[in-house]
């Protein structure tokens, strides 16, 4: 405790406001850990076999084997395969739905994230003006000491002024490290989900 009271103290104000950002950036990265964990987006164990039989003209069976699937993405394609087999609607319109739908759904995923993102880019151009505000301090000191300038007192401004150049970087890397790991995933996401929409009109349509 007494370590984070000087690192505070050296650091200034700066050092906290970067303190607050990595408590946010941990909540944010907890909170989606969580989220995907629990939702399990790339899962397929219960659309493939629905799409087999959709493949084999057994459209009912496929409808039927999703109808109670909870797995991520299942029910827009629950969604495509009764508009396929249904009257009603039309390519395009259907299409469109899916389409809307669709990005409801990756934009709950997606959500936090940006913010995870603007942590990892800000955090070493806050650290970086903590840097300057302290070697700005310290030249002052220095120019008032005169030629009594004492270089461990200089040596000492410096490296606290380069202090929280160091822990706005070891914020950002870890953020930005889980913001795209994280923004891949859903992208694969999305494209499996894609894939999976498009076998279901390609598939109707052959």
């Amino acid at each position: 405790m007494s370590q984070l009271n000087a690192l505070l103290q050296d650091g200034g104000y700066v050092v906290w406001v970067l303190l607050v950002i990595s408590v946010i950036a941990l909540a944010i990265v907890i909170v989606k850990q969580w989220q995907f964990a629990r939702v399990r987006p790339e899962t397929n164990d219960g659309i493939e076999p629905a799409l087999r039989l959709w493949r084999t003209g057994d459209r009912q069976g496929a409808i039927d084997a999703l109808s109670d699937d909870e797995q991520f993405g299942s029910d827009i394609v629950l969604f495509a395969m009764r508009g396929r087999a249904e009257a009603g609607w039309d390519a395009n319109g259907l299409q469109d739905e899916i389409e809307r739908q669709g990005s409801l759904k990756l934009r709950d995923l997606r959500t936090y994230l940006p913010a995870l993102e603007v942590i990892g880019m800000l955090s070493p151009l806050l650290g970086l003006l903590g840097t300057v505000l302290g070697m700005i301090d310290a030249f002052q000191a220095m120019e008032l000491a005169g030629n009594e300038v004492d270089p461990a007192t200089l040596s000492g401004g410096i490296w606290q002024a380069l202090l929280t150049t160091a822990i706005g970087l070891v914020i950002a890397i870890p953020a930005l490290a889980v913001f795209n790991w994280m923004d891949h995933k859903i992208q694969r996401v999305a494209a499996n989900l894609d894939d999976a929409v498009t076998q279901v009109f390609t598939a109707a349509e052959s």
